[in-house]
């Protein structure tokens, strides 16, 4: 067994094993203090949280959480459906599903309206936490940048203990390692190179492996065709000729504009003379990601098993 294999399966077991003894410990305590209903007690970032085990009126305000939710058949009674994913988009379409706002602002009469039992967050819901936890029990859902496959094995995990569905977690975790442990292997041995570029009305920023698209080279196996790059969260901003010089094997790039203006990718203000003079472009190289999955989430089981086959795809 190779050493990236090896850690692979160890992230998986080491995560699972944490979070299974935490819930252990967890759900008992809670549970002799209320003889009716089996709670537990999370602690996450903001601080702790005791929520009701299988909680029934579900709100996922993050889309990272809804993909969750929707791989273990969770049902949710609400979301912000401002910039729902294409490939969740059934949820966008069911008027059963109430509208929520947006994955910034939250339509506080609506959700007020609902009495939720649970309610996740992400990030961009940061500012909320409090007015939201006096609405009923919020749960933080955060992915650690450099540590994204840890992450969502964690999230889903935290999902599994709540829900009562921790089998079929570990199953879709486990798939999803494997998956990137195949692509791993094959990227290492053909010891090619990439540049992962942003997108965003007419200007490129760059993003290294230290960035939060850094797990195409961290887990799926592409060298870095360029070293050094800011880590900042909207990346390093570069020029044409910084692309020219750089000269990837691979351009993996994230159109940010087309997700955020719900407009197409305009493939040829993208592809311009100097772009076109790269290796990249001249094998036919030039890999245009989901900006919905990459940029809008990139941080559920769905989104990241989709980033592992587009990869995957096109290699």
């Amino acid at each position: 067994m190779n050493k990236t294999k090896y850690n692979f399966i160890a992230v998986l077991a080491l995560v699972f094993m944490a979070n299974v003894a935490c819930k252990d410990t967890k759900t008992e305590q809670s549970h002799g203090k209320d003889n009716k209903t089996e709670h537990i007690q999370l602690t996450h970032k903001l601080g702790e949280v005791s929520v009701e085990k299988e909680p029934k009126t579900v709100v996922a305000l993050d889309y990272g959480a809804l993909e969750n939710l929707d791989q273990l058949g969770v049902a949710v009674a609400g979301i912000p459906k401002s910039h729902v994913p294409d490939y969740l988009n059934t949820y966008n379409e069911d008027s059963n599903v109430a509208d929520l706002g947006t994955i910034f602002e939250v339509d506080y009469e609506k959700l007020n309206d609902l009495n939720p039992d649970v309610i996740f967050i992400s990030a961009r819901m940061l500012k909320n936490y409090e007015e939201l936890s006096k609405i009923a029990p919020t749960v933080y859902i955060e992915s650690e940048q450099g540590k994204e496959l840890q992450s969502v094995v964690s999230n889903l995990n935290l999902f599994g203990e709540i829900f009562n569905k921790v089998e079929a977690a570990e199953r879709i975790a486990s798939n999803l390692s494997a998956d990137i442990q195949k692509l791993n292997d094959t990227v290492k041995a053909s010891n090619k190179n990439a540049l992962i570029l942003m997108y965003n009305n007419g200007k490129f920023s760059a993003f290294g492996k230290a960035s939060r698209f850094g797990v195409i080279h961290n887990l799926f196996g592409f060298k870095e065709a360029q070293d050094g790059l800011d880590t900042a969260r909207h990346g390093q901003a570069v020029s044409n000729e910084f692309i020219q010089k750089v000269n990837p094997d691979y351009l993996f790039i994230i159109d940010r504009s087309a997700v955020v203006n719900k407009s197409a990718t305009n493939k040829e203000a993208i592809e311009n003379v100097l772009i076109k003079e790269t290796t990249a472009f001249k094998n036919n190289k030039i890999i245009y990601l989901d900006p919905e999955a990459w940029y809008l989430s990139g941080e559920g089981a769905t989104s990241f098993g989709l980033m592992v086959n587009e990869v995957k795809d096109n290699f």
